[in-house]
């Protein structure tokens, strides 16, 4: 048993954080997303959503900073701002909507993909590994 470090956290998935080097991308995923056909290395954390996970990730992983901390979300295809994002928005300086194809094929070069039940559509989104 760890102090510090959320029930959300497998140990795989600690594992997996603790592998990753600066740069390296980490992909929360939406109920909806083909996270088993995209990943290299799939965690999934079935009955959680996407802001949990997100807070339990962030309280063990630094986000790059260079040039300033920004998360890749999944475009919508109207433009829209779907109300999700706002959670992703307190933890960055920027949002960087991505279309959803090119979403997909930056999600195939992640180090991982963790597959949550969120519900919400448009909750996919991109994290990079800064340092300590």
């Amino acid at each position: 048993m760890l102090k510090g470090i959320s029930k959300l956290i497998p140990p795989e998935l600690l594992k997996i954080l603790c592998e990753m080097g600066h740069g390296d991308r980490l992909v929360i995923a939406d109920a909806n997303f083909p996270a088993a056909t995209c990943a290299n290395r799939l965690v999934r954390l079935t009955g959680h959503g996407s802001e949990a996970v997100l807070e339990a990730v962030l309280s063990l992983f630094p986000l790059d900073e260079a040039p300033k901390t920004s998360i890749g979300v999944m475009a919508t295809e109207d433009g829209s701002t779907p109300e999700i994002w706002n959670v992703y928005s307190a933890h960055a300086d920027e949002l960087e909507p991505i279309e959803r194809f090119k979403f997909y094929e930056e999600a195939r070069k992640a180090y991982c993909i963790i597959a949550t039940s969120e519900s919400a559509l448009y909750a996919n989104a991109i994290l990079t590994k800064g340092v300590l």
